[in-house]
């Protein structure tokens, strides 16, 4: 049964795609999460695929309530990629794709810790491939030090789980908790893969730095999943809402003066994010329904968004907005999609990200999260300025750059309107969505004081955008490069490197020479002893060799009794 799972159908697809002809390729992209997303709806609820692998019971196929919504955007998600990417002719970022997509299915539907690190690495190394199939020197040390981070995460993630087994002899992946150091080791993994502050530096590294289709895959994956893995692991834990919290407005600055609309789009899925983790450590059911739909809405309008963002760079070669502009003579269609995601991710009523978003913070409201709160809805004012103001106006309208590009291929064209679509369909119709959460959903978004908050806050973002450009302060969109976290171990620590490795080398160097001389000295002595003149070579009478013999004798008795 484990072979018709998901997770399978997608890695032996991705074996298929790098054997046949290039003009199979593409279709295979498209056909195999329909395969997918069968094997899912054909399983069903329940525990699959349950191997016994030397005494440990490792399960590779559960579908629940949980984990069902993200099987299902997955899916959706991977169709959409394989559609905008029909033009692709590189095996190396087909393969990856398919691969990435059934890693990350296969971390969703793991029952167990072991089956989970398993995934959770192969993401990793599917995925930096999609970062490497740039072929620039750029790209090649940003893949490094993205699996660099990704495999850390990975051995904590082991780590924590032998811990986790050593203390209560069981790996199956439920409810943890902060109890143990096992616990907090994997909690920091999951941490790590979901972008946490000071922890998220190597999303905004590595997303910009992939390929145009490349970036659209890697924004659906890794960080959903690890969402998905403090759902199951660490739901109510509290300190999930402080740094949710934290996630939410502390990339608002970056993604304000930053000029790569790339960089742009990784800065605000970083805050995003940051919602979701705020409902998994409030952990009530209001809460985590409104995370899974914010994971599932997301998927769709930040892979509609940084589709949009590829088109217009495939078409002029650049994301930089201080080289765009005036863009919506030339591309209307792409413009027309670029508006649906922007006005999704600021939660613009009767679009996905309204009936996703309002869960989260009333939830945050209900339970007295007042602080979390007030970041929530900070974090919603600065998603519409920094994303859902700045990318269209500065890529379509604002100042004219001259630039005069053709509309983006029919297929890209195709898989924008179909993700525009599903955004438009899930806010009008959002019980369809409501219908496949965790919990029954007993809420009602469309209320009039929700509708009139929303669009205060979004009236009133469009006003301060308008006056802060009016009166010149609103950040110039130059070249330019802005520091972050990450500058530390990129720059800082680059530098310090040589100066460590020398201090290390020499610490080396000095313990092996006083190693060396202690057993010069031990060698010396012992020749002196056991050598023809030396205390052994001597005749020994009977009376001394009786005496060792008993010495030893009572020694040997001694170890016995004690």
């Amino acid at each position: 049964m484990m072979a018709f799972s998901a997770p399978i159908i997608f890695l032996f697809a991705s074996v298929l795609v790098a054997c046949v002809p290039a003009r199979f390729r593409a279709p295979i992209l498209l056909i195999t999460p329909f395969a997918g997303l069968a094997s899912i709806l054909w399983f069903g609820m329940g525990t699959h695929a349950v191997v016994s692998v030397q005494g440990f019971e490792l399960i590779f196929y559960r579908i629940d309530t949980l984990s069902f919504p993200f099987g299902v955007v997955f899916c959706i998600a991977a169709f959409l990629a394989g559609l905008y990417a029909w033009h692709v002719r590189d095996v190396v970022q087909q393969v990856a794709t398919l691969g990435y997509a059934g890693a990350a299915l296969g971390g969703v539907f793991a029952g167990d810790l072991i089956t989970l690190f398993i995934w959770w690495e192969a993401t990793a190394i599917t995925s930096v491939f999609l970062i490497f199939a740039r072929r620039t020197p750029g790209a090649m040390a940003t893949g490094m030090r993205y699996l660099i981070i990704q495999v850390l995460s990975g051995v904590l993630l082991l780590a924590g789980l032998l811990l986790h087994f050593y203390d209560t002899g069981s790996t199956t992946f439920g409810n943890l908790g902060l109890v143990s150091l096992g616990t907090w080791l994997i909690f920091i993994a999951f941490g790590i893969k979901c972008a946490f502050p000071f922890l998220h530096n190597w999303l905004q590294d590595a997303y910009p730095a992939a390929t145009i289709t490349g970036t659209v895959v890697l924004s659906a994956f890794t960080t959903k999943m690890a969402v998905y893995t403090l759902a199951r692991g660490y739901a109510g834990t509290e300190v999930l809402v402080y740094i949710g919290s934290v996630m939410a407005i502390f990339t608002l600055f970056f993604a304000v003066i930053e000029n790569d609309l790339r960089r742009v789009l990784a800065y605000s899925l970083n805050s995003q994010l940051g919602f979701m983790v705020v409902g998994v450590g409030i952990g009530t059911e209001l809460a985590l329904n409104g995370t899974v739909a914010h994971a599932f809405s997301s998927v769709l309008y930040k892979s509609l968004l940084f589709m949009t963002v590829g088109a217009v760079m495939y078409r002029t070669g650049t994301s930089k907005a201080s080289e765009l502009g005036g863009l919506y003579r030339t591309m209307p269609v792409t413009m027309v999609c670029c508006l649906v995601g922007a006005m999704s991710i600021s939660a613009f009523p009767l679009l996905s990200g309204f009936i996703s978003k309002s869960l989260i913070i009333d939830a945050a409201s209900k339970k007295g999260y007042y602080l979390a709160w007030f970041a929530l809805v900070a974090a919603s004012v600065g998603a519409i300025a920094h994303t859902a103001i700045k990318i269209p106006f500065f890529t379509f309208f604002g100042h004219d750059s001259g630039k005069r590009p053709a509309e983006a291929p029919r297929h890209m064209q195709l898989a924008m309107v179909i993700t525009a679509f599903l955004c438009v369909f899930i806010g009008v119709f959002p019980g369809t969505l409501y219908a496949i959460l965790p919990y029954s959903v007993d809420y009602q978004p469309y209320t009039f004081s929700h509708v009139i908050t929303q669009m205060q806050l979004l009236c009133f973002a469009l006003l301060a955008f308008v006056y802060l450009m009016k009166v010149g302060l609103h950040p110039n969109q130059i070249r330019r490069v802005n520091l972050d976290a990450d500058w530390v171990y990129r720059k800082a620590a680059a530098v310090a490197l040589p100066a460590i490795v020398a201090a290390v080398a020499a610490v080396n160097r000095r313990a092996r020479d006083v190693a060396m001389d202690g057993l010069k000295r031990s060698m010396t002595r012992l020749s002196q002893f056991a050598s023809p003149s030396g205390l052994l070579a001597d005749i020994w009478g009977v009376n001394a060799m009786v005496s060792v013999v008993v010495a030893l004798m009572l020694a040997i008795l001694a170890l016995n009794l004690f």
